[in-house]
């Protein structure tokens, strides 16, 4: 976020906080990435509880996804869903053109014209089994059509930052590339699938197998039960767009989120996503800084019945530090200011930046942690005699 004010933590954070971040010796060697990566052409790798990419390949050249297009479609699912919207008991009727169109048309439920299937099960056939009739018929099912439920893909993605990416179908069925998606893109998906609709994310992500009537449904994912601490989240190839995976992992209180495009062949993707995520557990540490929730910095605040409001992160925040390494890490807040009242608890409205010597800066956002609302005459009184006698 470009911010007018610029501050360094220092003077905000607590100074046991600050101590313990600012400490300084000798550097340690950046870790080299795992060698199966080096057939892999676009791949990226981000500790999301500091935000800082680990290691990383044309991350914001545009590829086709194939399947990873079911992630946004199961996002807009967790978004309508937690707004209350829309349940996971709802049943979908499948319309006869979309039975004829799709049923066992790639990877599929089966789907007929007599089916009534649930939300859950739409969502376990599209994440678990990457269903191309599941993601249509859920798509048209609450949306109308397969136009409208694109548009509303779209608009998520730039709601949360997604700048290189745009969607035109709700499965990744090849579209003539009016589908795309970047890496960097996709690590800001993962991330708010996670933070924002954890319990959705956790009852459909990483699940191996699930039954669909008489059908038995299963993933392709390669890390889930293989690599400690994995839970998904979606494979994808098409002929044209390769192997594709974007995945993740959480471990000792770390949360790793990779993306691995256009690989030529599955082993070559699946090798490279569990040495990556092995990698970048075991080649690196965390240096904790601040709790979920705990404020990290004061911003200031016009015309409020509170001068201040606390800036509070949605996780767990740390710095990632080479293993064994004891890299001078420094901190700042960026935001908008000062701040406009009213201020709703929860909105994003600045980040904090963490600089590791040796690599690029992280960022991770940060919420107001409390209402402000418009000053009244006696609010503003008070402000300026404390800013008179300030």
């Amino acid at each position: 976020m470009k911010s007018l004010v610029k501050f360094a933590l220092l003077l905000a954070a607590p100074a046991s906080v600050v101590a313990a971040s600012l400490s300084s010796a000798a550097s340690a060697a950046i870790p080299a990435p795992p060698p199966q990566l080096a057939p892999v052409p676009v791949s990226i790798l981000v500790d999301i509880g500091s935000g800082q990419v680990l290691v990383q390949r044309r991350p914001d050249v545009p590829f086709l996804p194939a399947s990873v297009t079911k992630v946004m479609t199961a996002f807009v699912a967790f978004e309508e869903i937690d707004a209350g919207r829309l349940s996971l008991d709802r049943r979908m009727s499948v319309r006869p053109e979309t039975a004829r169109e799709w049923f066992a048309k790639g990877t599929s439920m089966y789907l007929t014209e007599k089916d009534h299937p649930t939300v859950r099960d739409l969502l376990h056939g599209v994440m678990t089994a990457s269903s191309n009739d599941g993601a249509v018929v859920l798509a048209e099912g609450y949306a109308g059509s397969v136009p409208a439920w694109a548009a509303m893909m779209n608009a998520a993605a730039h709601r949360i930052g997604m700048t290189g990416s745009h969607y035109n179908t709700p499965n990744g069925w090849m579209d003539d590339g009016h589908t795309y998606i970047t890496a960097s893109d996709m690590v800001r998906l993962a991330d708010a699938m996670i933070t924002r609709h954890p319990q959705l994310f956790h009852e459909f992500s990483g699940v191996k197998h699930y039954m669909w009537r008489d059908i038995p449904l299963r993933s392709h994912d390669p890390t889930v039960g293989v690599i400690p601490g994995a839970d998904g989240i979606k494979t994808g190839y098409t002929r044209e767009a390769g192997y594709n995976f974007l995945g993740t992992a959480e471990r000792g209180g770390r949360r790793l989120v990779m993306m691995l495009a256009a690989s030529p062949l599955p082993k070559v993707r699946d090798d490279a996503a569990k040495a990556l995520l092995e990698w970048g557990f075991s080649a690196w540490e965390a240096r904790h800084l601040f709790d979920k929730g705990q404020p990290v910095a004061q911003a200031k605040v016009q015309g409020g019945d509170a001068r201040e409001v606390p800036l509070v992160a949605d996780r767990e925040v740390h710095a990632t530090l080479p293993k064994g390494g004891h890299e001078k890490v420094s901190l700042a807040v960026h935001y908008k200011g000062p701040l406009v009242a009213p201020i709703r608890k929860g909105d994003q409205v600045g980040e904090l930046e963490i600089k590791v010597e040796g690599l690029a800066p992280g960022h991770i956002p940060l919420y107001a942690g409390k209402d402000v609302g418009v000053a009244g005459p006696l609010d503003r009184m008070m402000n300026g005699l404390i800013s008179f006698f300030s």
